[in-house]
């Protein structure tokens, strides 16, 4: 996966706008986490480039980037987990989930309904 790293506060208006021309899965990671590492090699694992055309991935480390994680929750009106996906499209989360429901299908159907 060809991730962007969330870094900034900023990226999160970024995200919104890209959000209007087409969709943005956020993978919310912490290192201190052994279910964040297997649900991020199984989606890693399962994604296929051009697959999912237009889907721009962001990757946070929430540990070291707490406070951009809080604000994603703030913005997205989503509860903190980690590990998390986000999809986010027209500036909205439609798709939320963690831990093991973390899944390449699921996110795949969402993205191409």
């Amino acid at each position: 996966m060809k991730w962007s790293e969330l870094k900034s506060i900023g990226q999160i208006d970024q995200i919104r706008e890209e959000s209007k021309q087409s969709p943005i899965l956020i993978f919310k990671y912490s290192s201190r986490c052994s279910i964040s590492r297997m649900a991020l090699d199984r989606l890693e694992r399962n994604w296929i480039e051009g697959e999912m055309i237009g889907v721009k991935p962001y990757f946070l480390d929430l540990i070291t980037y707490r406070e951009i994680s809080n604000r994603i929750a703030h913005v997205f009106n989503v509860e903190h987990e980690s590990p998390q996906v986000l999809i986010i499209e027209n500036e909205k989360a439609i798709y939320d989930q963690s831990h093991m429901a973390i899944d390449y299908q699921s996110i795949k159907e969402i993205v191409h309904t």
